[in-house]
């Protein structure tokens, strides 16, 4: 599952074998959409949450109110069966929606100058470049003005990165359309994190922010003012 995000998404694989897939950009809330999509995916394929032995779902970074959602939504399957939980980085996850040759950049929007970002490389095994990190555009500038492949961004931030460094050698353009997150490459990274042994029970299924909430900056804003008086 993929609730990262503004749109939200859910797929099924039997091993290497896409069975089922859904993605909705409607404008609702995931709380209205997410689990009337899992049910979907279990009613086409004719299985039910009993025969899934990994969860795979979106741990972050991304909206901290969709994440919990989706982390919240896997543990309560996973927890009737106890299946193994694979908490994906969602950044290794968009990455995953590509092959080829190149390097790939996802990168999410995180609003106040930053972007969360990572990069990989689009060899087997989708090789990680950087590490998930809440920064500003210009901590990408090393690595692209190094980069020996082509690259090209993903995310919802990948315009905030072609306006800046769209006009550099070898940065490619990514259609709009294949830049958004898809649920069946957050199978692949779950089976990948699967034959490594990162997987987790479900009660060890937590969010990866990056970076403390509005409410939590506030507070330590509002502690260190009253600190100072």
């Amino acid at each position: 599952m993929d609730t990262a995000g503004r749109t939200v998404s859910v797929a099924l694989m039997r091993d290497d074998q896409l069975l089922y897939e859904c993605y909705q950009d409607a404008g609702l809330t995931h709380s209205e959409t997410l689990m009337p999509l899992v049910d979907q995916a279990f009613q086409a394929t004719g299985l039910t949450p009993q025969d899934v032995n990994l969860w795979g779902v979106c741990a972050g970074p991304g909206s901290f109110t969709g994440l919990r959602i989706g982390l919240a939504a896997v543990k309560g399957l996973a927890f009737c069966t106890g299946a193994a939980c694979a908490p994906v980085s969602t950044l290794e996850a968009l990455a995953h929606s590509f092959v080829g040759e190149g390097t790939v950049v996802s990168a999410l929007d995180a609003r106040r100058g930053q972007v969360y970002w990572a990069a990989f490389d689009l060899g087997p095994g989708h090789a990680r470049l950087v590490p998930d990190t809440a920064a500003g555009l210009e901590t990408m500038s090393e690595l692209l003005q190094n980069c020996k492949k082509p690259v090209f961004f993903v995310g919802d931030g990948a315009a905030l990165c072609y306006n800046r460094y769209g006009s550099l050698p070898g940065v490619l353009p990514c259609p709009p359309a294949l830049q958004r997150p898809r649920a069946s490459a957050v199978c692949l990274a779950a089976m990948e994190m699967n034959q490594k042994g990162l997987c987790v029970p479900p009660a060890r299924l937590l969010p990866s922010y990056l970076r403390l909430s509005q409410a939590e900056r506030e507070r330590q804003a509002r502690i260190k003012g009253e600190s100072t008086q």
